[in-house]
């Protein structure tokens, strides 16, 4: 189980999943009590359910009972799932607890997959790859921060590694979900650039009515490796008028932590220019990014239709050891191009010593077109308007910048193994509008 970072973070709601004979997951929050059986464990949160399964659900062929617990729990090997019906009373960030015992001399790895009657065809990973080494007694895969949705979840339990005999599913509300309140919508016609929104980082401390911080480990749909911390200095800090945002290696019991600050929950964007000017880490294995999503976004189904903008992406194994000399890449995600359907409109630019020396990172945006530049020279053009599926673009989006390490991208080609901290400073944040 990975050390819990966020202790401090409310705990409001908790569903818990048990299987029984019937092979049926399904959670419901007490409203729905006269449906099915709701129990309130003693002394426990008011928040925690037990609800008892009722009916037949969907379960891979060759997946069994275990006849020794008598039905009550699932064996599950590799390439085996077992479906899940999830029924949230509230949207936020949860943690996901899948208890059972693994079996057998092999590493048991369990991850869930959301939305698996979603039309798209998509593959919603809400939890990355959870494993445990073998062990005759109970264990708890475990990660934190996964975004679910108010209402039905149709979810599945895989094994792909090794072989569980799995007992039940938590989750449990840490967070609940808060759109940004505030909308700026910036005008774009005029000659001059006004500015209208920023952050100068000039404190001693991170502004949190400015910037939220997503936290957590569920692999971010990328199975990336680090830990998101919750406002902890060693991951996000002021130093010397730049946001320093540090991921460390094995710390907290964890492969990595680092950081991810929105201004979700504060303010989002509408049109204008948005940049920053930031100093990318250079090591095999980091994955830097300064972007924005649509303020839509509750939980992962939403994406890519609410849209999002990558001003800046940088992975470590692009960024030349001696020189510094890397390559900046640009890229918007639609419900018509995206990267999970290989189509995704992108383009790079080399950059000099963009891990050496500070670089602005820019994008223009109006009702019909977004231009990315770095250092105020354009390099990308997305001008696609023909229907919502093509430019969602009419949602306002949030900021993000995070540092991620490995993942699809960033660890496509491994992390290098000598390396135990990587930074990614940012010295602004602005918005403008056009006067």
């Amino acid at each position: 189980m990975k050390a819990f970072q966020n202790k401090n973070l409310k705990q409001t709601y908790n569903v818990i999943i048990f299987i029984s004979s019937s092979l049926y997951f399904s959670c419901s929050s007490s409203q729905n009590s006269g449906e099915i059986a709701v129990q309130e464990i003693a002394g426990e949160s008011p928040y925690t359910l037990i609800v008892e399964a009722e009916s037949l659900h969907d379960i891979s062929d060759k997946a069994r009972l275990d006849e020794a617990s008598k039905g009550k729990s699932v064996v599950l090997s590799k390439g085996e799932w077992l479906a899940v019906d999830a029924n949230f009373e509230e949207a936020g960030r949860y943690r996901i607890e899948v208890t059972g015992t693994p079996v057998g001399s092999d590493t048991s790895v369990v991850w869930m997959e959301d939305y698996y009657d979603n039309p798209d065809g998509r593959t919603y990973d809400v939890t990355g790859k959870m494993t445990n080494s073998p062990s005759f007694d109970i264990q708890s895969y475990t990660v934190e921060g996964t975004p679910f949705n108010q209402g039905l979840h149709k979810m599945k339990v895989y094994v792909s590694g090794g072989t569980v005999d799995i007992d039940n599913v938590i989750f449990t509300l840490m967070k609940p979900h808060k759109a940004s309140p505030e909308i700026l919508t910036q005008t774009y016609e005029g000659n001059e650039w006004e500015l209208v929104w920023s952050d100068e980082f000039d404190g001693t401390e991170i502004d949190q009515s400015k910037w939220t911080f997503d936290f957590g480990d569920w692999g971010w749909g990328n199975n990336e490796l680090q830990y998101y911390t919750d406002n902890r200095s060693e991951n996000a800090r002021i130093e010397d008028g730049a946001l320093v945002i540090e991921a460390r290696k094995g710390d907290l019991g964890n492969e990595w932590t680092s950081a991810r600050l929105t201004t979700r929950g504060n303010v989002a964007f509408l049109y204008g220019k948005i940049e920053f000017k930031a100093l990318v880490p250079r090591e095999r294995g980091n994955w830097a990014a300064g972007w924005t999503l649509g303020n839509t976004y509750v939980d992962e189904k939403d994406w890519p239709y609410c849209g999002e903008i990558d001003i800046l992406e940088s992975v470590g194994y692009e960024v030349d050891d001696e020189t510094g000399d890397g390559i900046a890449h640009a890229t918007v995600h639609t419900p018509a191009y995206y990267f999970k359907i290989g189509n995704q409109i992108s383009n790079t630019k080399d950059v000099s010593k963009i891990a050496a020396e500070w670089h602005t990172y820019a994008v223009e945006w109006t009702p019909s077109e977004i231009n990315i530049l770095v250092d105020d020279v354009p390099y990308y053009l997305y001008d696609k308007t023909a229907n919502e599926k093509e430019w969602p673009f009419n949602i306002p989006q949030n900021i993000i910048l995070n540092l991620a390490m490995g993942g699809g991208w960033g660890g496509a080609q491994g992390l290098d193994p000598t390396v135990t901290s990587q930074k990614f400073l940012i010295d602004y944040v602005r918005v403008y509008q056009k006067k």
